[in-house]
């Protein structure tokens, strides 16, 4: 017996039509490159592009426009045929090609697959997972009938062609192959990351996989600087009452009555719409087709609610969600530890901007009162004394809120003084900007969550209630003061946001729109602002830092990493 006839008896019995969709033969090529990029793309649903993915289209973007019909195998004559784009399927091994071209003699047809590059100067001509999807996709023309006697692989980038031979080794390593990523799929189980390898610094998908970053817990090994570069596009806010967001061609128009303003679509990450603004349909539509959320504010700034697309696709990740949601003692563990994050960061931003010009005498009573809260936050024994304490360490942290703020130039003190917080509404200055960036942060990590898979309704520390984006509002408790507070302290201090910039209707206090712009502006620039990781160690945008810790938390639901690492800086 072969060992291509020993490992077809070992492949896995092919999906039922209607259940799970033959593997892509592309995806086989990814498996042999690395089982955990195979696995993220297929499975899991995974993609981010980069400039290799974008060179390689371009590359395909020819033979794609084939008309994909290859004549039958008793139709082939003398005449050499070629045929591009070809869709072909195998049952037998439960997987599908799109062939760039294959070429016929008369006897025989040939799977030519186009790549991007220069030809490798190797051993046998190609690497490995190129010849393997050239091998899959002869196997693919075997089990329709036709008779393949080599395979060929046309590098563009040196305008070279190199055969591929089908020899037992090659057709043995293409089964195993199928083989592994079928039953990795079957088995809803995450391949683990490489370790220290080359191919993870090129790799598009580096950001999402986290190698280095899931091989620290699990095999104490120092990370690199693996995280791509942060996304250039940026969010888009429209506040203008009366507004409106339309699509032209490529671009976004937002039109206030004769005025208009053009962003590139491909600049937009977010788009953020507070109050009386219209979207046109083809404008909504083509937002959701490019995965960029649409988030609604009332003009006052309370989070509304997202307009998405189809949403993450990956069910696993929110199964192991759920399973951690309902097991009470790992939501308790977890909530004791973000709890008692969230006062530590507090009293990081209470020791770092404690001004020398305000009294002093209690500075550093408060500090060891928050310390001792948050050592204790471990010892709680239920959901409901978790909560008397973090109550309890925010009458001491926004107590001394107003120690942080500079006293301003022509209405002392009282222009923002701040005795407690309050909301629902805002009956002060600090206490609208404090709530309205804390509605940007549950914008900004909503989105992060949903884009890892995770639900953000079902929380952990906040109960699920119906319109609440309970994870969101959980991931965000260490990021409050680090970022949210410390906005508002960078506003009043900077004098970007001025005491006239806030109307008064009642009991309740908001930001005009000039000075909700500004603040917008602020909140941003603080997005933007790098920080060192302290677990890693790299420095990272705070905005990307947030993506980082979303997909910890969907690692650590999974079981992929043992403890969540919330953001603690020093």
């Amino acid at each position: 017996m072969t060992p291509d006839q020993q490992l077809t008896l070992a492949l896995p019995p092919p999906p039922a039509t209607g259940e799970t969709p033959l593997v892509p033969v592309r995806m086989i090529n990814e498996w042999v490159y690395c089982p955990r990029l195979a696995y993220l793309e297929w499975v899991e649903g995974e993609w981010a592009d980069s400039q290799d993915t974008a060179e390689g289209r371009r590359a395909h973007a020819r033979v794609d426009e084939g008309g994909g019909r290859l004549p039958a195998p008793e139709e082939l004559d003398e005449d050499l045929a070629r045929a591009r784009a070809v869709t072909l399927s195998s049952e037998r091994l439960g997987i599908i090609a799109k062939m760039d071209v294959v070429e016929a003699d008369g006897e025989s047809v040939t799977p030519v697959d186009f790549k991007k590059g220069k030809r490798p100067h190797v051993a046998a001509g190609a690497y490995e997972p190129e010849r393997v999807q050239v091998c899959a996709q002869a196997m693919i023309l075997e089990d329709n009938g036709y008779r393949v006697e080599r395979g060929a692989l046309w590098y563009a980038g040196s305008r070279e062609r190199v055969p591929v031979t089908l020899d037992p080794e090659l057709r043995a390593r293409t089964l195993e192959a199928i083989s592994g990523l079928r039953a990795a799929a079957a088995s809803a189980r995450r391949p683990p990351p490489l370790q220290n390898s080359s191919k993870c610094p090129r790799c598009s998908l580096a950001g999402i996989c986290l190698p280095d970053e899931t091989n620290l817990f699990r095999k104490g090994y120092p990370p690199r600087q693996l995280n791509p570069s942060d996304n250039p596009a940026l969010p888009l806010y429209v506040q203008t009452p009366g507004a409106r967001l339309r699509k032209s061609g490529e671009q976004l128009v937002v039109e206030v009555e004769e005025e208009k303003v053009e962003v590139p679509m491909i600049d937009v990450s977010q788009v953020a719409l507070f109050g009386p603004v219209s979207v046109t349909t083809p404008a909504l539509h083509a937002l959701m087709r490019a995965e960029v959320p649409v988030s609604w504010f009332s003009t006052g700034g309370w989070f509304l609610g997202h307009t998405v697309g189809t949403g993450h696709g990956n069910v696993a990740v929110r199964e192991a969600q759920y399973r951690f949601a309902f097991d009470e003692g790992r939501s308790l563990a977890f909530s004791r530890d973000l709890v008692a994050a969230k006062i530590r960061n507090s009293r990081t931003l209470l020791r770092r901007n404690w001004r020398d010009d305000r009294e002093t005498g209690d500075k550093a009573e408060a500090l060891e009162r928050l310390r001792r809260l948050a050592q204790r936050a471990a010892y709680t024994e239920n959901a409901q004394q978790l909560l008397g304490m973090e109550g309890e360490a925010a009458a001491i942290y926004f107590a001394r809120f107003e120690n942080m703020l500079a006293p301003n130039a022509d209405e002392g003190v009282a222009a923002f003084s701040f005795s407690t917080r309050n909301r629902r509404p805002p009956t002060d200055p600090v206490n609208a900007m404090l709530s309205l960036a804390y509605a940007l942060l549950t914008r900004t990590l909503t989105t992060a969550i949903s884009a890892t898979g995770l639900d953000p309704y079902m929380g952990l520390y906040h109960r699920p209630r119906h319109g609440r984006p309970a994870l969101a509002l959980d991931l965000m408790e260490p990021f409050r003061p680090i970022v949210a507070d410390s906005c508002v302290i960078q506003a009043v201090n900077n004098g970007e946001v001025k005491p006239g910039d806030f109307v008064f209707n009642g009991p309740s206090c908001a930001l005009k729109p000039g000075g909700r712009k500004a603040f917008m502006a602020a909140f941003e620039r603080r997005m933007e602002q790098e920080t060192t990781h302290p677990v890693f160690g790299y420095r990272v945008s705070m905005r990307r830092l947030m993506d980082v810790q979303a997909r910890l938390l969907a690692r650590h639901f999974q079981g992929e990493i043992q403890a969540y690492p919330h953001y603690l800086p020093r």
